[in-house]
């Protein structure tokens, strides 16, 4: 099904985070990929915004319930993508995603949604293979936490 005018023009908004650390390669990282609960496609931690916390900090502790990582999140964005959430009847919500960088320094054995995904840390590239959303995978081959990209 195809999204309606509205939705096309409004998007919902929902927070994620890009969970990232060190890679045993010198300067290279890893990031955290998780398959989403109802279709098991590789996504990052992402959720509503919740009322009384900061964006960030509100996908920062979805990172912890979807993936049991606790770490740093930036105060600014990496940027942002568009998808389509399937909804269990009715027409699919585009949403627009704003994606922080989050530095992961604490990976919990149990999180609350740990028998309900399964987690992969994979290089950028691989990422980029694994996702579906075309603005998603352009986020991820861009992203450079040593060299941040200059702010306008």
């Amino acid at each position: 099904m195809k999204p309606t005018k509205k939705t096309l023009l409004n998007p919902k908004r929902q927070i994620a985070v890009l969970p990232w650390r060190p890679a045993p390669e010198e300067g290279k990282i890893e990031v955290l990929l998780l398959t989403s609960r109802e279709t098991k496609r590789w996504v990052i931690p992402k959720g509503w915004p919740m009322k009384g916390l900061a964006a960030n900090m509100a996908a920062a502790r979805e990172a912890y319930e979807e993936a049991g990582v606790q770490g740093y999140t930036a105060m600014e964005p990496l940027g942002s993508y568009i998808y389509d959430k399937r909804v269990p009847q009715g027409r699919p919500k585009r949403v627009e995603v704003v994606v922080y960088p989050f530095h992961v320094s604490i990976e919990h054995e149990e999180w609350p949604e740990m028998r309900e995904r399964q987690k992969l840390w994979t290089s950028l590239e691989d990422a980029a293979e694994k996702v579906d959303e075309p603005q998603l995978k352009a986020l991820l081959l861009s992203f450079d936490p040593y060299h941040p990209p200059p702010k306008p």
